[in-house]
């Protein structure tokens, strides 16, 4: 066990030294107007703006009879609802600093926390799982938008960098994050919408990868 553990604290060393040198790379552009304004548009991955995607494709769907827009939205909120309760759980356990602390000389550490703080918040990221989560949810009923959705997720992800909000290994276990929460949302709503949804059940087993 003891080996076990020196191992294992080797490895996160080196993912937190891989982790500093890329935002010292990635971070110099931080605060400009062009990475301010950026990161507005990767706030879209929020939480808030993808809960009203999922309730509005949700209601819409609903509206207009149509089961697969309908379906959409509601893998959509599931989906990103897991993802989300399945980053705080880790979030809250976990004080890592933001890049952005330690970039502007403040010192850095990731250890056992339960801060509320957000310069305290750095791990997992957020806006990653929630994001990626979506993007599956919506590729899952419509694969010809798959291109766009995955494109928008990454892009979200990617900027947490040059924002200094994340550091990779942040947003790597985000994406993880945002990965298995829809696909345990796929066979949830496999299982269980078949007499919610009539067609339900043969779209989620055409989609289910």
């Amino acid at each position: 066990m003891p080996n076990v553990k020196r191992v294992a604290k080797k490895q996160t060393a080196k993912v937190e030294q891989t982790d500093r040198k890329v935002a010292h790379e990635t971070g110099g552009k931080r605060d400009t107007s062009f990475m301010k304004a950026v990161g507005k548009i990767s706030d879209l991955a929020d939480q808030p703006p993808l809960i009203a995607l999922g309730a509005t494709t949700t209601i819409l769907g609903l509206a207009a009879g149509n089961d697969r827009l309908a379906r959409t939205g509601m893998r959509i909120l599931a989906s990103h609802w897991l993802a989300t309760a399945a980053k705080s759980f880790v979030k809250h356990r976990i004080d890592r600093t933001r890049p952005f602390v330690m970039l502007n000389g403040g010192s850095y550490h990731a250890e056992k926390g339960s801060s509320t703080a957000k310069r305290e918040n750095s791990f997992p990221s957020g806006h990653t799982a929630g994001a990626i989560a979506v993007a599956r949810a919506i590729a899952r009923e419509y694969p010809e938008r798959a291109p766009v959705a995955y494109g928008a997720a990454v892009s979200a992800a990617a900027v947490q960098l040059p924002r200094g909000t994340h550091f990779l290994s942040d947003v790597l276990v985000g994406g993880l994050i945002g990965f298995a929460a829809e696909a345990a949302i796929s066979v949830f709503l496999h299982k269980n919408t078949s007499d919610l949804f009539p067609s339900a059940s043969r779209a989620a087993a055409a989609s289910i990868d």
